[in-house]
């Protein structure tokens, strides 16, 4: 049974105007930017939330994890970093303005957030960790796994393995919601880590899962 329901995810950035601008462009969202210097993205549904964190930390590694949008053509694009070739990949890897990689897949549907996709040592174990602590549907493809079907998301989350370790704070992560009756002595004993309790400063916790990757719950409503 799922421990935790998807609640939205955060991009860490240096330049959250410029990430505002972009990203709610990119995605098909509503943004405004706040008083405190972060950014929230807003569509239909709750579960597309997009909040961009202002970080005093600048980008010094590749992202572990990153997105994968749609779109009708790479034309939006042009002016960034084009990271792969034309027709190399059936994607096309971008850098946003702040130097962030991101796959556009050119199709037909609705332009927008089409995965989460995250680097891992272990796709199959990780991946089969979070399928049972958010639920979805797991597949171990041809050399990635991937959880479908999540409850409370409108996208799929990849793993997809690479040789180099984690050795920085990721610059994407999620937020999750404990189910009823979970607690984060649930999380820690199914492999999760806490790497700050909430305090005055934070109203949740921040949590790492068994590759390091850092995520934060949120007690229910």
């Amino acid at each position: 049974m799922p421990l935790v329901t998807f609640k939205d995810f955060c991009l860490d950035s240096n330049d959250v105007s410029t990430a505002e601008g972009f990203w709610s462009r990119t995605l098909g969202l509503t943004g405004e930017v706040g008083d405190d210097g972060d950014a929230v993205l807003r569509g239909d549904d709750p579960s597309q939330t997009v909040w961009i964190n202002l970080v005093p930390e600048a980008k010094t590694v590749k992202n572990r994890i990153h997105l994968d949008v749609h779109a009708a053509s790479l034309e939006p694009f042009a002016g960034l970093e084009q990271l792969t070739g034309d027709g190399e990949f059936p994607w096309t890897t971008f850098a946003d303005p702040e130097g962030h990689e991101f796959c556009v897949f050119v199709d037909d549907e609705t332009p927008g957030l089409k995965d989460i996709v995250v680097d891992a040592v272990d796709h199959d174990a990780i991946s089969t960790w979070w399928g049972d602590v958010l639920g979805g549907a797991i597949t171990h493809g041809d050399g990635y796994s991937y959880i479908a079907e999540i409850p409370n998301a409108k996208f799929d989350v990849d793993f997809v393995p690479v040789p180099e370790p984690k050795t920085v704070k990721n610059r994407i992560h999620w937020d999750v919601t404990l189910n009823d009756g979970v607690t984060l002595d649930d999380l820690v004993a199914a492999g999760a880590v806490v790497l700050r309790d909430q305090d005055d400063q934070i109203r949740w916790t921040v949590m790492a899962d068994p590759e390091g990757n850092e995520f934060c719950v949120f007690a229910p409503k």
